[in-house]
């Protein structure tokens, strides 16, 4: 498989230039685009498909901080989601039942300036836990401290994402 950065002629780097992303993506979706293989044999039209979808996955990836980080733990070997890895930080792990209690407290109220600023709050926690992974790839830290910080950008995510749905089914 080809490496996603090589890809698109970027560093192999947690802070990818989205605009230069974004431009190299654009050039190559067009290499491949079907109306370049109208004419051409089946083969190169599955080739070209094959190829857009490669192209898709990987520009995907590298925009999403959290799929970018685990792109790049794979890439040295390490899944920061192995489900025989439950070693988790205490306080993180009770940080995270209070959040999810909380969001419960608040769904059950449907109190939406609560949800309004618990958004808020998650997402301040997102902005620095992206914070925190740019500057341990840039250290280069060990990679199992970068790992559970994907890991609670996970759960932030995620958290954030049940919040906003409960914003949209309420508006």
């Amino acid at each position: 498989m080809q490496n996603y950065f090589e890809l698109f002629s970027l560093a192999e780097n947690f802070n990818v230039n989205l605009t230069q992303l974004e431009s190299a993506y654009q050039q190559q979706v067009a290499r491949f685009h079907p109306d370049n293989f109208a004419v051409s044999s089946s083969q190169e039209k599955n080739l070209a498909l094959q190829n857009t979808s490669l192209i898709n996955a990987a520009y995907d990836t590298l925009k999403s901080p959290l799929l970018r980080a685990t792109y790049l733990l794979e890439l040295e070997g390490i899944n920061a989601f192995d489900e025989k890895d439950t070693q988790m930080d205490v306080d993180f792990l009770m940080a995270q039942i209070e959040l999810r209690e909380a969001l419960e407290a608040i769904e059950v109220s449907k109190d939406e300036l609560e949800l309004d600023d618990f958004i808020e709050h998650i997402s301040s926690k997102i902005k620095q836990n992206v914070s925190a992974i740019s500057k341990m790839f840039d250290l280069n830290e060990d990679k199992n401290l970068i790992k559970n910080e994907v890991r609670e950008l996970k759960f932030y995510q995620q958290l954030n994402l049940h919040a906003k749905q409960l914003m949209d089914e309420w508006i």
